[in-house]
């Protein structure tokens, strides 16, 4: 089983923020999520290239997602480098992305409660591009909206983002890494 995880923060005042990209990824699979309470998560169940895939929305807020994902993790007995989280990147422009695995939180706060929940980080990441913009804090910046233009620019990308996820899920995490990045 593979788990993909968009981070984001689940309230509507959040919706369209930086920091909600992995979210924004997850809802552009028109996926039918539900809530699981005792996973503090909003779960999709799908098979998906004969592969059983669990789709997650963490509703922990950004600094807590380790929360739901070890939760989730220990039920199903999910390895970590069965696990692909979508996260936001500072230091990428818009719409750009980088595929990681085992590599430190680079002051992510969603990416580090994750690592110590799972005690690794050795799971897999797609880092997608918010850019930065130093005049404002970070927490504004990340917290701030999308604007019109950097919308089109991330839309134009979903279906990029989803092949990616495909062919993690089919290949795993080095084949699509040497295919993608």
């Amino acid at each position: 089983m593979k788990m993909i995880v968009g981070l984001g923060n689940p309230e509507k005042k959040y919706e369209l923020t930086r920091h909600n990209i992995g979210f924004m990824v997850l809802d552009s699979f028109n996926l039918n999520f539900k809530e699981e309470k005792k996973f503090q998560a909003l779960i999709c169940k799908k098979k998906l290239n004969n592969e059983d895939v669990i789709f997650v929305k963490p509703l922990t807020y950004m600094n807590l997602s380790g929360i739901s994902v070890i939760k989730i993790s220990n039920y199903y007995h999910i390895m970590p480098k069965d696990i692909l989280v979508i996260q936001d990147d500072l230091d990428l422009p818009v719409g750009k992305y980088k595929l990681k695995t085992n590599s430190s939180s680079g002051g992510h706060n969603g990416i580090k409660s994750i690592i110590e929940n799972l005690k690794t980080n050795e799971f897999c990441r797609l880092k997608i591009g918010i850019s930065h913009d130093r005049n404002i804090s970070t927490i504004d910046y990340v917290l701030g909206k999308f604007s019109k233009e950097d919308l089109k620019v991330l839309e134009d990308q979903f279906n990029l983002f989803k092949e990616i996820i495909e062919s993690f899920i089919k290949d795993g995490i080095d084949k699509t890494m040497n295919n993608f990045n």
